[in-house]
């Protein structure tokens, strides 16, 4: 059994003449640890005068048993009652391997003991299998109990599936199997498929990933012998089609999970039987399947039982038709996820918030959606009085008036997402900040065109004294005078992104840094236009809480903000100074810090940085678990090397 479960070799098993002597009684070694033993037998008498030819001695010692036709050599492996028995005769050949690969587990003759239990040498066998298991490497045991499995590549063939299943069959086979892509040369079919449904029909995880020579005929094997089976992913999967769905749906009744991505012949027949015919079902996953349509879609909400909760539609040919149908019947959803869905128009969304069938939706996001526009987006919060987390990309039909109304609407919003959405501006964002419920603790604004530092009145606005968290990123025309406009209503601030902004200077930080009460958690990377004096406010007035700094590629930065680092931040266990212009002395500050506990410290790109600076990092390798020291090229690869002598526990990157 070893030597299936732990095969890594190439697949091209003994064929041709049988291993065992017809001389004499003789233990053959089989693979590493298998063997095989061949009983003696009477010799035959010849006579001395008489020749014999070479001929004749082959023609005796050619095995009966290689001109059986395949029917019988079945009816012969299946008879095999013990698991080790099997493992070892599946090691013969290739033809034996796939022969016991292509036997049912229902099909295995057993043993005569009383149903339920085992004798003492199954119970032996069984705990040696365990163990033999255990020792491969692309085998685990989760904390569930049952075994996984994948395979990748190149590693990916008909012979190691099968050798899996015949290998693992004396545990009930895998609970898991994973299989993302195939060899080039020996790619998985069905009969690989076929040969794990066999010999393992407790499998409740199957997935598969650009294997275009697997079809309906293996999922109809998988379908017909494991009933088990609880999740299934298929992406990239062209020969299978409504067919192979259906046998799922038909015989899998405890199926939870169905993710479908890029299978061009799957399509609405597959998804009405999945809907009508798993009442587990949990989550369903839909991606650029050109096939399904309204009809599909429709069919699976519609007929789904009250325990579907994550919905995702991505890249398909749907229309309003189907977001009237979610908003009707997603009762029970609480995940939702829409993208590109080029066919729906706003009145699609509409009809969805509308419908007043979301009430526990919690999780909404929608990405490349034409159809959303200020109308559908407040008739969205209206009709969606449980959601916690909303998240907007690439909706360019979205405006200020939109998102003010979104906000006032969505009574229980706690996480507000915008990215791409190009035709809000600064106005829009305060507006939505000062009217939006007491609810709302995170705010990111990633790559909105629209902000453009436009001077604005902002009459009597109300601070929002709820949010934690503000992330403003990559948004190349927010300046100073966002950034006071924007921290005048965000005095609770604990966590900080304002990473990309290069606009933002000294003079608009500081006010923000002075009326947030307790920063943890502050990304100011690439904000080339800040100095010293904002990093040494920040110290001073957050020391006592901040726990994470980024500063990579501040190149105003120097030492001054590490001296003022290490004497006023006491909690603080991530830094990073890449690309500043920090020196040895700035390090060497770090390192006399009484306070300072560092655990990840990066100096990636600081060329300043030079060998002077190792006894200072061995002395910060105390608490250190990871040092970035990549294109330090002023510390020399024999520096390196003791460092990473000295600071073995620190996982240092050069």
């Amino acid at each position: 059994m070893p030597a299936l479960v732990n095969y890594s070799g190439d697949d091209d098993f003994y064929s041709g003449r049988s291993v065992c002597s017809a001389d004499s009684g003789l233990m053959l070694s089989i693979g590493s640890l298998a063997d095989v033993y061949c009983p003696p037998r009477k010799r035959s008498r010849v006579s001395a005068p008489h020749a014999v030819e070479g001929n004749m001695f082959d023609k005796e010692r050619n095995p009966s048993i290689e001109t059986l036709p395949n029917e019988c050599l079945f009816e012969i492996l299946r008879r095999l009652s013990g698991a080790r028995e099997r493992s070892a005769a599946a090691c013969v050949s290739k033809q034996w391997l796939m022969l016991l690969s292509s036997v049912r587990n229902s099909e295995f003759c057993r043993s005569k003991s009383p149903q339920g239990q085992l004798s003492k040498r199954e119970v032996n066998e069984t705990k040696g299998d365990v163990e033999m298991i255990s020792a491969d490497k692309d085998l685990e045991i989760e904390c569930d109990g049952y075994l996984t499995r994948s395979l990748e590549g190149k590693k990916a063939t008909d012979v190691r599936l099968a050798a899996i299943a015949v290998g693992t069959a004396c545990r009930g086979g895998l609970g898991k199997l994973s299989i993302r892509g195939s060899n080039s040369v020996r790619g998985v079919t069905n009969i690989g498929l076929s040969a794990i449904a066999h010999g393992c029909p407790s499998l409740r995880a199957l997935s598969l990933w650009n294997v275009p020579a697997i079809g309906d005929e293996g999922l109809f094997e998988i379908a017909r012998e494991c009933h088990s089976l609880e999740k299934l992913d298929l992406c990239q999967c062209p020969s299978i089609s409504d067919k192979g769905l259906v046998a799922v749906a038909k015989n899998c009744p405890n199926l939870t999970a169905l993710t479908i991505e890029s299978c061009l012949n799957i399509g609405n027949e597959g998804l009405q039987a999945i809907g009508r015919c798993c009442p587990k079902l949990q989550s369903i996953t839909i991606k650029d399947c050109p096939l399904v349509g309204d009809q599909g879609v429709a069919g699976l909400l519609s007929s789904a039982s009250d325990v579907l909760t994550k919905v995702k539609l991505q890249v398909l040919n749907i229309t309003d038709f189907s977001l009237a149908v979610i908003g009707h019947y997603g009762k029970s959803i609480t995940n939702l996820v829409l993208s590109s869905l080029q066919n729906v128009s706003q009145k699609g969304f509409w009809v969805m918030g509308s419908a007043q069938g979301l009430q526990m939706l919690s999780s909404l996001t929608i990405t490349s959606c034409r159809g959303t526009s200020d109308l559908s987006l407040e008739a969205l919060g209206r009709g969606c009085p449980n959601l916690k987390q909303m998240a907007l990309r690439k909706c360019c039909f979205v405006s200020d008036n939109g998102l003010v109304a979104f906000a006032k609407a969505a009574g229980s919003l706690e996480s507000l997402q915008l990215e791409e959405c190009n035709r809000i501006t600064e106005t829009g964002i305060l507006n939505a900040l000062s009217n939006c419920n007491s609810t709302l603790k995170s705010l990111s604004i990633v790559k909105c065109m629209g902000i453009k530092g436009m001077p604005i009145e902002t009459p009597s606005l109300s601070p929002c004294e709820s949010l934690r968290s503000l992330s403003i990123r990559s948004c190349p025309w927010f300046n100073s005078t966002s950034l006071v406009l924007v921290g005048k209503l965000c005095p609770q601030l604990h966590h900080l992104d304002l990473s990309g902004l290069c606009g933002i200077t000294d003079a608009a930080l500081l006010p923000l840094l002075e009326s947030c009460e307790a920063l943890i958690k502050v990304h100011l990377s690439d904000c080339v236009n800040l100095t010293d004096e904002s990093i040494v406010a920040l110290a001073e007035h957050h020391g006592g809480t901040l726990e994470l700094l980024n500063l990579e590629g501040c190149r105003k930065v120097t030492d001054a903000s590490l001296v003022a680092i290490a004497e006023s931040c006491l909690f603080l266990n991530d830094l990073d100074v890449s690309k500043c212009s920090v020196t040895d002395s700035g390090v060497a500050a770090l390192s006399r810090g009484v306070h300072l506990n560092l655990q990840v410290l990066s100096l990636s790109g600081c060329s300043m940085v030079s060998n002077r600076s190792a006894p200072h990092l061995k002395k910060l390798g105390e608490s250190l678990v990871g040092l970035n020291l990549q294109h330090c090229n002023s510390i020399s690869s024999s520096t390196i090397e003791k460092l990473i002598e000295n600071l073995w526990r620190c996982d240092i990157l050069f």
